[in-house]
């Protein structure tokens, strides 16, 4: 299938703090495995209590959701997934799976044009959601929790559109600011009257693009960070796994080019053209106001290959997906950078989990849902 590998993205969060310039230190490994990385005392300051539960570890069962081929136009490849929260809205209810599908009915990648909804349990069929050329090569789908509204992003438009929760366009952002569009997530206003910040990854100058909507909002996409690595080619990659945790106000970036896991600090009091400015390597930051908004690297290196989705777990943790060596390897750490387990969830070399995202509310039920396009399926890892 010609473009296989060609670029694609899933949301991801990181919590970013310290001094412009500040890099992570490594300290003796906690299991003999992996070194763990120390954040600075700031970034700690707005954690979650460390939690070492492997999630992973758990996980012991795999279960096929079913199909995300669309059934009107046979589009398929599904990259980034998204659950729907809160009570119904339109035709989505609480609970259900948002997919996007990257590649058309002939497997070329770039010319999906759907997201589909399926329920979140075996033998589902998909239900298309929306379908338009607007969100060609389809990378993105998240969703706003107070309002059902879907954010859907398109590698090849080149666009950003807004979707009513009845299926409907209703804007799109476009523009040199936002090209290629790798993937995106929502932040919730952390306090009354607060903007809605849509958060999306792009090409252009390894980009983080926020876009603040609602209450106070300007409309305006804004790249409030540059510097991430971007590389060329059937195997493209560039700032992706995009998670918001709204605990800690932080944002997470995937970096496949440099296998890094950055954290973005305050990322609701981004607001300034590039105010964080990532260093070659990956593992430094410049900061326009280092006190207040600023970035810290997680980890850096192997088990990382080529990470290019991941997941924010109920308990802070997070799972990212790697694209190259063992592909279709998962790697769950912690926010402080220690890792706590790995697992292979497809045999096979070509790469497919482009698309993860975990539910539940403590360590005991949390579940793990993923989009391979090896199968075309979305997957449930559970206990």
């Amino acid at each position: 299938m010609a473009l296989r590998f060609y670029r694609s993205i899933i949301p991801a969060a990181v919590i970013a703090l310290v001094t412009s310039g500040c890099a992570a230190h490594a300290v003796p490994p906690s299991d003999g495995a992996y070194p763990a990385l120390q954040t600075s005392s700031l970034l700690a300051s707005h954690s979650r209590p460390a939690d070492s539960t492997s999630i992973l570890k758990k996980l012991t069962k795999d279960v096929v959701i079913g199909s995300t081929v669309d059934a009107g136009n046979g589009d398929q490849g599904p990259r980034s997934i998204s659950i729907v929260p809160s009570n119904s809205h339109g035709l989505l209810t609480k609970g259900d799976l948002l997919v996007c599908n990257f590649e058309d009915s002939k497997g070329v990648a770039g010319n999906g044009t759907t997201i589909e909804i399926l329920n979140p349990t075996p033998s589902s069929t998909p239900v298309r959601f929306f379908q338009n050329v607007s969100i060609k090569g389809c990378d993105g789908d998240a969703i706003s929790s107070k309002g059902g509204t879907v954010y859907g992003a398109g590698l090849t438009s080149a666009k950003i559109v807004v979707i009513s929760k009845n299926g409907k366009a209703q804007k799109s952002y476009s523009g040199k600011t936002i090209t290629d569009p790798f993937s995106d997530t929502s932040s919730d206003p952390p306090q009354n009257f607060s903007p809605l910040y849509i958060y999306g990854g792009t090409t252009s100058g390894g980009g983080i693009v926020s876009i603040s909507i609602g209450f106070y909002g300007n409309g305006l996409a804004t790249q409030v960070a540059k510097g991430f690595a971007v590389s060329k080619g059937s195997q493209a990659l560039a700032p992706s796994g995009l998670q918001y945790d709204p605990a800690t106000d932080t944002l997470y970036i995937v970096d496949g080019v440099t296998n890094t896991l950055v954290a973005f600090s305050n990322s609701s009091k981004l607001l300034d053209k590039d105010e964080i400015i990532v260093q070659p390597g990956g593992k430094t930051f410049s900061c326009k106001y280092p006190k207040t908004t600023c970035a810290t690297l997680v980890y850096s290196g192997s088990p990382l290959n080529a990470p290019m989705a991941s997941a924010l777990l109920p308990n802070g943790n997070l799972i990212v997906a790697n694209t190259q060596g063992t592909a279709n390897t998962l790697v769950e750490l912690t926010p402080q950078g220690q890792v706590l387990d790995t697992k292979v969830v497809d045999s096979s070399s070509t790469q497919g989990v482009f698309g993860l995202v975990a539910r539940g509310t403590n360590d005991s039920n949390t579940v793990l849902f993923f989009t391979d396009t090896n199968s075309n399926n979305v997957q449930e890892l559970e206990p």
